[in-house]
């Protein structure tokens, strides 16, 4: 996979924190839990130590993936970006044309998305939509509830936070 994955820094630098928490807490205490549950004898009927075996693996894997997405991040500061367009890691107020509710949505990389605080990944259909799009601009998005119809209000660069951070 060669595909640059774009996030903020905020979410590289954040990635970077859970692995080094991972290397230097996680992984040095599955070590010992294997040795503990190893000291136990016959390993074959041994559930401590195969539940340890397994959770050294799903450790591993999530080193294996924060490693590939650091190494095809793209690091994108939307900050110096002009406000015409819809672009990413900007923040667009949006007018739900059935229902005028307004919604607000900060276009982010998969691993910084979060629904509940309004961060949507970039690969989503509604981030897709409005991607280029300007304000006054209308949007149709096919969500699971069907077709949706948005105008664009605002479009802004907020800083990235959320009270689950």
């Amino acid at each position: 996979m060669n595909d640059r994955i774009p996030m903020t820094r905020a979410g590289y630098q954040k990635l970077e924190a859970e692995l080094k928490q991972i290397r230097a807490v996680e992984r040095p205490k599955i070590v010992k839990e294997i040795e503990l549950a190893r000291a136990h004898g016959d390993l074959s009927e041994n559930a401590e130590f195969h539940a340890a075996k397994e959770r050294q693996s799903q450790i591993e894997g999530r080193v294996r993936l924060i490693d590939d997405r650091l190494a095809r991040a793209q690091v994108i500061d939307p900050s110096g970006q002009a406000l015409d367009r819809v672009r990413f890691g900007m923040t667009v107020v949006l007018v739900d044309a059935d229902t005028n509710d307004e919604v607000t949505y900060t276009i982010l990389g998969e691993e910084e998305a979060d629904a509940k605080c309004g961060r949507i990944s970039v690969t989503s259909p509604v981030a897709r939509a409005l991607l280029g799009r300007g304000i006054g601009d209308t949007v149709s998005v096919r969500v699971p509830k069907g077709m949706r119809e948005f105008e664009i209000l605002e479009i802004r660069v907020d800083p990235i936070a959320c009270s689950d951070d």
